[in-house]
């Protein structure tokens, strides 16, 4: 009997939010070494030093924190900073993941949207207490969509910066420029400069692998072929694409990768383009932890490319919306190959 994300309702305990941070499996392996600089892209080579030597200052500061000095224990150094700045699909995840792998423990990888739930769930106190002990946490595709979000997570850095814990992340915008064009609060400026001052930019150009010398995104497929290939594919799942958006309205996203755990295929029938902004919200979410778990995707009804509307695409979440397209056509190519 074929599955449905729609039947799943997982709970994730608070303590096992930390646990979990860790990269997504696809990075498992990845290394400085197992990355291939583009040589038309210059900048990709000059990242990959800058990574590896920040790697090794990550683990010459928390060396130096966990010794005791003649009196007793030292000043605490204060942690460094790095921020990979650059387009989508250049690598940027793949040295933030190599970066993580040559960490000593304790350490943390996620997702900025996995960090600010990781703070509702445990709360700020507690969560700063658990994490003022890592090494170094690794933050992907930052992004700041509120004044609110953007002073917690610049408290949260300043104090674990301080506390000596390093910090490295990812965007394609650089930290001057977060939320640029959508508030002008001057409170939420002068967190921004704040942010600003912790991280060492450094800029990763390139195109977007995940297309290089692809042919366009696979044609949605019929409904009937859809079950048809979702009742021969073991551990597929199977969803009316309205009722999976109403089942992901009742999720905390933070549930969202113990929605798909175990899941081998993801087949949604009757995709369309969405014009709610919380609805395409949520839909970003799930395409980043499908994309996170190496989850093939195939729908019927409209192409991956046009689920978010044009006034979406042209407004503030531009870049949120994009990513997800792109990850969608990448899972959706690689079910197409299977």
């Amino acid at each position: 009997m074929l599955q449905r994300l729609v039947d799943r309702h997982p709970e994730v305990p608070a303590d096992q939010l930390v646990a979990q941070m860790v990269p997504p499996p696809m990075f498992d392996e990845v290394s400085f070494a197992s990355y291939i600089p583009d040589p038309a892209e210059p900048s990709q080579a000059a990242a990959v030093r800058t990574a590896a030597d920040f790697a090794d200052q990550v683990n010459r500061i928390f060396k130096g924190n966990n010794k005791k000095g003649l009196f007793g224990k030292k000043k605490t150094a204060q942690g460094a900073g790095l921020y990979l700045d650059g387009g989508f699909g250049v690598g940027k995840t793949h040295l933030l993941a190599s970066i993580f792998h040559s960490a000593p423990a304790p350490k943390s990888f996620g997702t900025f949207g996995e960090l600010t739930n990781l703070v509702g769930a445990l709360g700020f106190v507690n969560a700063v207490e658990r994490l003022s002990a890592n090494s170094l946490l690794c933050i992907d595709e930052f992004e700041l969509d509120d004044p609110g979000d953007t002073t917690m997570v610049s408290r949260l850095l300043t104090e674990l910066s301080a506390a000596g814990v390093s910090i490295a992340a990812t965007s394609n915008t650089l930290p001057s420029q977060l939320g640029e064009g959508r508030f002008a609060a001057q409170d939420f400026l002068r967190e921004i400069k704040k942010l600003g001052s912790i991280f060492n930019p450094v800029r990763v150009d390139g195109p977007d692998y995940r297309h290089r010398d692809l042919p366009p995104a696979p044609e949605p497929t019929s409904s009937d072929e859809l079950v048809e290939r979702a009742t021969a594919t073991a551990g597929a799942t199977l969803d009316n694409f309205d009722d999976l958006l109403k089942h992901l309205s009742t999720l905390h996203p933070s549930k969202y990768g113990a929605l798909i755990n175990g899941i081998s295929s993801v087949y949604i029938d009757g995709v369309h383009t969405v014009f709610d902004q919380a609805v395409a919200l949520r839909i970003v979410v799930l395409a980043d932890r499908l994309y996170d778990a190496g989850i093939p995707v195939t729908v019927s009804g409209a192409k991956l490319d046009e689920i978010f509307s044009t006034e979406m695409l042209d407004g503030g979440y531009r870049k949120k919306y994009l990513r997800a397209i792109s990850r969608l056509l990448a899972l959706s190519r690689f079910e197409a190959a299977v």
